[in-house]
């Protein structure tokens, strides 16, 4: 059985940071990129970076703007969201991903951690 599950969460101040990790258990994803999404109370899910398994290679939204980073330890069959300068409309549940390109401009996400909340406060 496939899992994914998320770690780290909690609460922190404005301006803090926390890591976040997600476990896979139950098969391996070489050929698929892990991604991050969060969502906000009464917000859509929304995207916020993917990584590559198999070369590490990363992507982010542009909103990140160079304060969250995502890494993996295939060792450890574990993906991380590294969040620094957290505001509080960083505010949500985290969820991570295993998914595959489905086209040359869309990914399918087939497979996701039951989320952790994140809560920043001013």
């Amino acid at each position: 059985q496939v899992q994914l599950v998320e770690s780290g969460g909690g609460m922190v101040q404005a301006g803090g940071s926390l890591r976040l990790s997600c476990a896979v258990s139950g098969r391996t994803f070489s050929n698929h990129a892990m991604a991050w999404f969060r969502q906000a109370p009464g917000k859509v899910r929304e995207f916020v970076g993917r990584i590559s398994w198999s070369a590490a290679t990363t992507y982010y939204e542009d909103w990140v703007k160079g304060r969250f980073t995502i890494s993996r330890d295939s060792a450890e069959n574990t993906v991380y969201l590294q969040m620094n300068s957290l505001k509080p409309e960083d505010t949500a549940v985290y969820y991570c991903a295993a998914g595959v390109r489905a086209s040359a401009t869309s990914w399918r996400y087939d497979y996701w951690g039951q989320g952790t909340q994140v809560t920043v406060s001013s």
